[in-house]
C-alpha cells in the first residue's frame, strides 16, 4: 500500500505543493463550506484548518478536489486512471479467456484484483479510540452545516456498510455513501435512494426500533430512517 494512513497521503500533497494550513479560526457554521466551494471552483489546494471554532481538533477539506489528487489516492498519475476505468468495467461485466494466450494476458489483471480484496486484522488504528453507549456524543465531532437554513449539521462522507438479511448474493457486505444529519448526541437522519444496496438491505431487514418516515422536500425516491 502507499498510503498506511491519511497522514501519510497528507505529507505527499505537502511535499508537493497541494497542501495548505491555515492557522486563522474557521466556523464548521456555514464558513468552512464556504471556503470549499470556492476552493473546488477555482481548482484550489487541499487545506488543513488546524483552527476549528469550538473543537479541538484539525479538519482537512478538498482532498480530492482535482483529478492529479485522486489519481495519486489510487497511487497513480492521472494517465493512468484510464487503465483502473477498464479494470473496473470488467469486473462489472467479466468475460471469460478465448484461449491460453488471452488468459495469460489477465495474469496481471487477477493480480490486481486479488491484492484489492479487504483483509481482516485483530487491531486498526480508526479503533484505538472506541466510545459506546453514554460516552457517544456526536457534538463533539466538527460537522459541517452547509447551507443556510439547514436544520442541523451533515455528515457528508459518511462510509455507511450495510448487510441484508438472508444469504443471498444481494444480501452481502455493501459499502454506500448516503448523507447523514446529526439529530442529536448519539442518532442521525440517514438518507439514500430508494433503489441503492444500503436501503434495499434496510427494506428486507426486521424493523428493530428503526423510525421511517419521509421529509416534505423528498420526492418517491427518497427515504430515510433515524437511527442510534
Amino acid at each position: 500500500m502507499p498510503y498506511a494512513s491519511l497522514r501519510d497521503f497528507l505529507d505527499r500533497l505537502a511535499a508537493a505543493g497541494r497542501l495548505a494550513r491555515v492557522a486563522a479560526p474557521v466556523s464548521p457554521h456555514l464558513e468552512m463550506t464556504e471556503i470549499q466551494t470556492r476552493l473546488l471552483a477555482e481548482a484550489g489546494p487541499a487545506v488543513l484548518f488546524d483552527n476549528v471554532v469550538g473543537f479541538g481538533m484539525p479538519v482537512v477539506v478538498n482532498l480530492f478536489g482535482s483529478i492529479e489528487r485522486v489519481a495519486w489516492g489510487m497511487d497513480r498519475e492521472p494517465d493512468g486512471l484510464r487503465e483502473i476505468g477498464r479494470t473496473l468495467a470488467f469486473l462489472r461485466q467479466p468475460e471469460p479467456p478465448g484461449g491460453w494466450r488471452e488468459a495469460l494476458e489477465m495474469l496481471p489483471l487477477l493480480r490486481t484484483v486479488m491484492a484489492m480484496r479487504p483483509r481482516t486484522v485483530a487491531a486498526a488504528p480508526c479503533q484505538e479510540i472506541v466510545l459506546q453507549g453514554g460516552d457517544i456524543d456526536l457534538g463533539r465531532l466538527p460537522v459541517q452545516t452547509c447551507w443556510p437554513g439547514e436544520p442541523a449539521p451533515l455528515i457528508t462522507w459518511p462510509l455507511v456498510v450495510t448487510k441484508g438479511p438472508g444469504k443471498r448474493a444481494e444480501d452481502g457486505y455493501n459499502l454506500g455513501i448516503y448523507r447523514m444529519q446529526v439529530t442529536g448526541r448519539d442518532t442521525t437522519l440517514m438518507r439514500w435512494l430508494a433503489h441503492r444496496g444500503g436501503a434495499q438491505h434496510f427494506e428486507r431487514q426486521p424493523r428493530l426500533g428503526i423510525r421511517v418516515g419521509r421529509h416534505p422536500s423528498d420526492d418517491h425516491r427518497h427515504g430515510f430512517g433515524q437511527r442510534r
